[in-house]
C-alpha cells in the first residue's frame, strides 16, 4: 500500500492509503523524494479546479523510477527524475504546427491510483506528488543531475519553471527593461531571477507583506515598491485589483504578464482607452509556458552554476502529515515553499 495526501471532496483533505497497479506501456512508477507546496495545490483543494475528486495532489515533485512499462526508452529503475505536468503530446494542432509551448493535452497515464475502499485517484495535473509513489506517463519524468539535491530539483518543476518561463518565454523580456513584480511568494521571486537573467535595468518588488518584499532584493531585485511607466509587469497574485495596479504602472508599449490563477467567476475593470492610447498587452503565462524536456535541463544547469538560487526558496522541509498545515499557512502567507521530503 501507498499513502498520500488526498482531497476527498472541495475543502477536505486527508492522508490516506492507496493501492498502486503496475504501469502500463509508456508508463512509469516513480517513488518520491521531494514535493513542494505551491498555491495551486490549495487552489485545487478549494475549487477543484477542473479535477474529478477524490484527488491526489502535489504537482512540484522530483524522485527515483522504480519501474518501467512497455516501450519506455530513455528512463531506467534509479534515474532520477523531475515530474512535468505541461510536456506536449505532440499531435495536436499547436504540436504540428510547431508550437508545442501552446499545446493543451499533456499525456497522461491511465487511472492506476485507487483508495482502498474502492475509487479511483485524480491525480493532479497528472501527476500526485503528495505520496509515497505516483505513476505518470513517461513523457512527464524528465532526469536531472545527481548533484541537485531532491528539494531543490522538486521546485524546478513549477516555481521555477513558471517564475522564469513567464520572463523568457511569456514576456521573452529584452535586456534593459525596467519591471516590477507583483506578489513574492516562490513563484515571485522565481520571476525577479529570471528578470535578472533577462538584464532588466530595474526589477521592483512588490508585497503586501514587506519583508517578502525586502527579500525580494537577495534574489535580483532592485527596488521595493511600485515604479512607473515599467516595460513589464508580472502580476503573480491573479486577483482583480493586482492586475488593475499592474496597468497602472505601465508605460507605453508595456506589458501586463498574468500568472496566478484566478478564483472562479473573478473580473477585472479595464480602462480600454488606456490600452489603447499606450498600446498595453496583456499577456497570459501558463506556468511559464515552459516545455519540461527542454527547459529542467537548462534551469538545473543554471542552479548548479549559481546563477539560480534554489536553496533559498525552502522555507523548510516537511512530512507527508505537514501538509495540511503547510497550506493553512500558505492562505496566512507565512511561508514561501514547504517541501515535503518525508513520505
Amino acid at each position: 500500500m501507498e499513502r498520500g495526501v488526498v482531497a476527498t471532496e472541495q475543502g477536505r483533505l486527508a492522508l490516506v492509503e492507496f493501492e498502486r497497479e503496475a504501469p502500463g506501456a509508456d508508463e512509469v512508477v516513480v517513488r518520491l523524494e521531494a514535493s513542494g507546496v505551491c498555491h495551486s495545490d490549495l487552489h485545487v483543494l478549494e475549487t477543484g479546479w477542473a479535477h474529478r475528486f477524490p484527488v491526489l495532489l502535489g504537482h512540484e515533485g522530483a524522485g527515483v523510477v522504480e519501474e518501467v512499462g512497455e516501450g519506455v526508452v530513455g528512463l531506467a529503475p534509479g534515474d532520477r527524475v523531475i515530474l512535468g505536468w505541461r510536456s506536449p503530446c505532440g499531435a495536436c494542432r499547436w504540436c504540428l504546427g510547431g508550437e508545442p509551448r501552446r499545446c493543451r493535452r499533456p499525456p497522461r497515464a491511465a487511472r492506476r491510483l485507487r483508495l482502498a475502499d474502492g475509487p479511483t485517484l485524480s491525480q493532479m495535473l497528472q501527476l500526485g506528488t503528495f505520496a509515497t509513489r505516483t505513476v505518470v506517463h513517461a513523457a512527464a519524468a524528465i532526469p536531472y543531475p545527481d548533484e541537485l539535491p531532491p528539494e531543490q530539483a522538486c521546485l524546478i518543476a513549477c516555481c521555477v519553471a513558471t517564475g522564469v518561463g513567464s520572463v523568457l518565454e511569456t514576456a521573452r523580456l529584452r535586456p534593459g527593461a525596467r519591471v516590477a513584480v507583483i506578489g513574492c511568494g516562490a513563484v515571485g521571486l522565481c520571476v525577479v531571477q529570471g528578470a535578472r537573467l533577462a538584464g532588466a535595468a530595474e526589477i521592483h518588488a512588490i508585497d503586501l507583506d514587506e519583508e517578502k518584499a525586502r527579500a525580494a532584493l537577495r534574489f535580483g531585485a532592485t527596488h521595493t515598491g511600485p515604479g512607473e511607466k515599467l516595460d513589464a509587469v508580472f502580476d503573480v497574485v491573479g486577483r482583480p485589483e493586482t492586475l488593475e495596479q499592474g496597468l497602472g504602472l505601465l508605460g507605453h508599449g508595456g506589458a501586463l504578464v498574468s500568472i496566478g490563477l484566478p478564483q472562479p467567476g473573478t473580473s477585472a475593470s479595464l480602462d480600454l482607452q488606456q490600452l489603447f492610447d499606450r498600446r498595453i498587452r496583456i499577456l497570459v503565462s501558463h506556468g511559464g509556458d515552459h516545455l519540461p524536456a527542454e527547459d529542467f535541463p537548462q534551469h538545473a544547469a543554471r542552479a548548479l552554476a549559481g546563477e539560480i538560487d534554489l536553496g533559498g526558496l525552502v522555507t523548510r522541509t516537511i512530512g507527508l502529515e505537514d501538509v495540511e498545515r503547510s497550506l493553512d499557512e500558505m492562505r496566512a502567507g507565512g511561508v514561501v515553499r514547504s517541501v515535503v521530503t518525508r513520505f
